[in-house]
């Protein structure tokens, strides 16, 4: 009778810890407009490099490159949100299995628990980051070994820049994209460059790239709605309003991300 009473505390204890994942189950769900924006936007340039292609602006090296490019990006946004859908699915269930989940744990531990055994958590985590800054130095030398001229070193700088930002390093991430840059200029890449930029609340290191990316590839969805973007960040939102109205005006009926930027048209002060 006394070993029951123990766990009474230790039962409510593990259910006051699963309280918040139970708030966040029940907490309406944040709309996922950005990446249903960028999944838009790079079906649009797929379109639009096909046109380019068909005209002869792109040849067929340059607009396969390209092509795989967007729709490596186009796959990642649409990994991510269809894993976003599975959750809210599973969200309901598991609010269900709360009372299950910690009654399981209860008993797993009963018959497995071993509480003197020193937890390996940090020291996997720090293994891991560790492993992963190895890799990136790596690629740091290999790519100083190469012409910076190259094909290789620019898709090298690409990667490195692409790693740098996952891990939140948006400086470091910058500074490998631009190598890129000045070796070969990508209307694409540019506008990576803005979009971080704009993250980190610069739109005016953003604007030069969006400008310069828009002179070779005026029609991009994409960096034309940044500029906008940059715009309503600098504080200029009449700006914005115009550069967004002229992209809405060359949106066709059933671009998938027109309801998007009408939104945000709307939402403009």
């Amino acid at each position: 009778m006394e070993d029951f009473i123990i766990w009474i505390p230790l039962v409510l204890l593990a259910l006051a810890a699963l309280l918040p994942l139970a708030v966040a189950l029940l907490r309406p769900r944040a709309a996922r407009g950005r990446r249903e924006a960028d999944i838009a936007l790079y079906r649009a340039q797929l379109a639009e490099l096909d046109r380019e292609n068909e005209v002869g602006r792109l040849d067929e090296a340059g607009h396969r490159a390209a092509t795989l490019e967007v729709q490596r990006r186009l796959i990642a946004a649409a990994e991510q949100t269809e894993g976003e859908t599975r959750s809210a699915r599973g969200a309901m269930a598991a609010l269900v299995l709360l009372p299950l989940i910690v009654a399981s744990g209860v008993g797993l531990y009963l018959l497995r628990g071993a509480p003197g055994m020193p937890s390996a958590t940090y020291a996997m985590r720090a293994e891991a980051q560790q492993r992963d800054e190895r890799l990136l130095a790596t690629l740091r030398e290999r790519l100083a070994a190469l012409d910076p001229r190259s094909e290789q070193a620019w898709q090298g700088y690409v990667l490195l820049g692409n790693a740098e930002r996952a891990r939140g390093r948006p400086d470091a991430a910058i500074a490998a994209w631009r190598r890129a840059l000045d070796a070969r200029f990508d209307p694409g890449l540019a506008g990576e460059v803005a979009e971080t930029e704009i993250e980190r609340n610069a739109p005016a290191a953003a604007m030069p790239w969006i400008e310069r990316g828009l002179r070779e590839a005026p029609n991009d969805p994409r960096l034309r709605f940044l500029f906008g973007l940059a715009e309503l960040q600098a504080g200029r939102p009449e700006a914005a309003r115009t550069a967004w109205q002229a992209l809405l005006a060359d949106t066709p009926a059933d671009a998938p991300w027109r309801a998007m930027l009408t939104q945000r048209l709307s939402s403009l002060p």
